[in-house]
């Protein structure tokens, strides 16, 4: 079978990799139902052309291993559904129906949406599977496995996703590994295809010419996977959440209070084998745009310890900062804490995994990438010129890959600018504080000071000495300058003039 020799003479190990499990997957659902009740979904665009040879490998194998066929693939059985829409540009249309025409494939042309279609198909035939080109990234990918039985609402068929872990680059390898036909469209730049309504070549195929009208480059030159989708028209949302849940611009919240909390990941700091030394400076950092930071945990580096703690702390704060256990390590556990908190899967990240591979190279080409699985659905990645992998956002969720003090620096640089034009972490009225220290005992001010506490309560009123024997630090903390003027008067007031000096 031309497909299956075509992949075992090539070199590209990962596509081998890719190649072996999606053939596994259609194996395994051959094998699973009989071949009156599986379909396959196919529009024309590559990833359904992937998973049209894809298909006929994996039928030729099966067929094989029964000892049916001991030749070539002659016909290709399995019922191919094509819904036709007149959105659809008329090289899609016309690919479909040669491809359809030099495979054999019994094509079900239907022409109503995809879900009433979809209920008259299978009231009419007794199908229960259907194979779809669906890749982690698309619109429709979140929450389905490579068997995911279709949504409430929908008429019951269970989804089968050869492809889903699949890469833009491990599609087009296949493509042109196997030297098999694609809509002529990706040859004209265009990247992905939906309606004419919604697709434009992708301008970063644009070839500049001053003679002649603007040409592309084709699809499969597209360096960046992560691009892939830059020749859909997007749907902006007028307006952004400014932190957490809430919504709202950066100046409603001047005036009020933000809370954050801190997670660090990390047993080497439990077992007090490395001293944590970035948690004091993000703590810093968060007080210095004005938050306030509610909790510092250490939790160890487990799963389940991590989600336990972001559960808790999400919904509890405005924003969580988390650091540590982020990597390929076993102990790096922190993103699957994070997407177990909420609830979701880990999932392969096409974009991050971009990323992975331009600062890593040939590290970054196992079966699945361990690096570039994030959790599915309310991951954000904050991109900056200066980052070489960008910040990670899962909803109120911010994870910091920082190691080191000067990385943290760096990232949360990187972090303020964005939040400039994003607005997700508003910069709030700054702190002011004032410090005094006086020779007087903890019992000769123990009195005066819970008083005052009472007194001012917008104020953070503390307390501690350097050294036993040396003097004790009374620091006033707020937003309110005149608060605080009014708090260190007020406790002078209480005591010999002189008791108390200024620390500046």
């Amino acid at each position: 079978m031309e497909i299956d020799k075509a992949i075992r003479e090539s070199d590209d190990r990962r596509l081998k990799t890719k190649y072996n499990n999606a053939i596994y997957v259609i194996k395994r659902a051959l094998a699973l139902y009989s071949i009156e009740e599986v379909a396959f979904s196919f529009n024309g665009g590559k990833d359904s052309t992937v998973l049209l040879h894809l298909l006929r490998a994996g039928y030729f194998l099966h067929k094989m291993e029964q000892k049916c066929s001991n030749g070539g693939l002659t016909s290709f059985p399995i019922r191919t559904i094509y819904f036709e829409s007149s959105a659809a540009f008329p090289e899609i249309n016309s690919f479909t129906y040669d491809t359809a025409s030099s495979y054999g494939l019994q094509l079900d042309i239907i022409s109503s949406d995809f879900k009433s279609g979809l209920e008259k198909l299978l009231k009419a035939n007794p199908i229960r599977a259907i194979f779809l080109g669906v890749r982690i990234g698309d619109p429709t990918a979140v929450g389905q496995e490579q068997f995911s039985p279709s949504s409430p609402g929908w008429p019951p068929f269970m989804r089968v996703n050869p492809i889903l872990d699949w890469s833009y680059r491990d599609v087009w390898a296949f493509i042109l590994t196997c030297k098999v036909q694609y809509c002529s469209l990706y040859d004209q730049g265009y990247t992905s295809i939906g309606s004419i309504h919604d697709t434009v070549p992708n301008a970063l195929l644009s070839i500049s010419d001053s003679c002649c009208k603007e040409k592309f480059k084709p699809a499969y030159l597209l360096s960046d996977g992560r691009l892939e989708r830059a020749g859909r028209a997007k749907k902006f949302s007028s307006s952004i959440n400014a932190v957490g849940n809430g919504s709202g611009s950066v100046d409603s919240h001047k005036s009020s209070l933000l809370v954050a909390s801190v997670i660090a990941v990390g047993e080497e700091i439990l077992f007090g084998t490395v001293e944590d030394q970035l948690g004091p400076s993000l703590r810093r950092k968060i007080h210095s745009i004005g938050w306030s930071v509610s909790q510092t945990v250490v939790v160890q580096n487990d799963k389940d310890s991590v989600a336990e703690e972001v559960e808790r702390r999400k919904s509890t704060n405005d924003m969580v900062f988390i650091y540590g256990g982020v990597g390929p390590l076993h102990s790096d556990v922190t993103l699957a804490g994070v997407a177990k908190a909420f609830g979701v899967r880990l999932a392969p990240d096409e974009e991050f995994e971009e990323y992975l591979r331009h600062l890593i190279s040939d590290h970054c080409t196992g079966d699945q990438n361990e690096m570039a699985l994030l959790p599915e659905g309310i991951t954000e990645l904050l991109h900056h010129e200066k980052l070489a992998v960008p910040l990670i956002k899962c909803q109120n969720v911010i994870i910091f890959t920082a190691t080191n003090a000067t990385e943290l620096d760096k990232e949360w640089d990187c972090l303020i600018e964005l939040t400039r034009s994003c607005g997700f972490l508003p910069t709030m009225v700054p702190y002011v504080s004032k410090h005094l220290q006086t020779n007087l005992s903890d019992v000769e001010t123990a009195q005066p000071l819970s008083k005052l506490c009472l007194e001012f309560p917008d104020l953070n009123i503390g307390c501690y000495r350097k050294s036993r024997k040396g003097p004790l630090i009374i620091s006033f903390e707020g937003k309110d300058q005149t608060q605080i003027e009014s708090a260190v008067e007020s406790l002078c007031k209480l005591f010999h003039p002189g008791t108390f000096s200024g620390i500046h």
